[in-house]
């Protein structure tokens, strides 16, 4: 949000319930997807797909005995929009501890919009190694779309005018959980 932004919180969509219900049924999707969890590995796309990549990691290990590794993706240099982004991009961190090669990667962030991101994480996965298969699991799904993307894995369909925005906040990055639309 910019400072001089006024935005008209419309109506909030997921609380801290909400979100943690998402998560667990998001969790055993993926495990029934792919028949178990042994050659998983979940990789969030920076910012809020980090903690929620970390929270899907815990209840896989909760439900299938399986630590499954967990990786962080920046994105920043793989972008479509780098030229109107910044004339010096930098780039933050990325920690992928693991070899991605004959994994099934899970790419996880908050919200689903155009697919840039999506493809931007895309891109930066298949420069470190290339996965037996990447899937995508997000929190919120809005519509939108650019590129011909779509998610295995999604928390919470939504359908919004180009108007709206869909915030996620995380206990971990903002101090608590809930998904809220907002309006100019």
């Amino acid at each position: 949000m910019q400072g001089g932004d006024i935005l008209n919180v419309k109506a909030q969509l997921l609380d801290n319930k909400g979100i943690d219900r998402a998560l667990k049924r998001i969790s055993h999707e993926v495990i029934e997807k792919n028949k178990g969890a042994a050659d998983i590995a979940l990789v969030g796309i920076k910012t809020r797909g980090v903690p929620l990549a970390a929270r899907i990691a815990g209840y896989i290990e909760q439900f299938e005995g399986v630590k499954v590794p967990v990786g962080m993706l920046d994105i920043t240099l793989y972008r479509d929009d780098l030229t109107e982004q910044s004339e010096q991009a930098s780039l933050n961190e990325t920690r992928v501890d693991f070899d991605v090669r004959n994994k099934i990667i899970v790419l996880v962030d908050d919200v689903l919009y155009t697919g840039r991101t999506v493809r931007a994480a895309l891109d930066a996965i298949i420069h470190i190694g290339r996965p037996r298969a990447i899937q995508l699991a997000v929190l919120v799904d809005r519509g939108h779309r650019e590129l011909p993307i779509r998610a295995d894995y999604v928390g919470k369909n939504v359908p919004t005018s180009k108007f709206e925005i869909v915030h996620v906040k995380l206990m971990e990055t903002d101090g608590e959980d809930r998904v809220i639309i907002t309006e100019k």
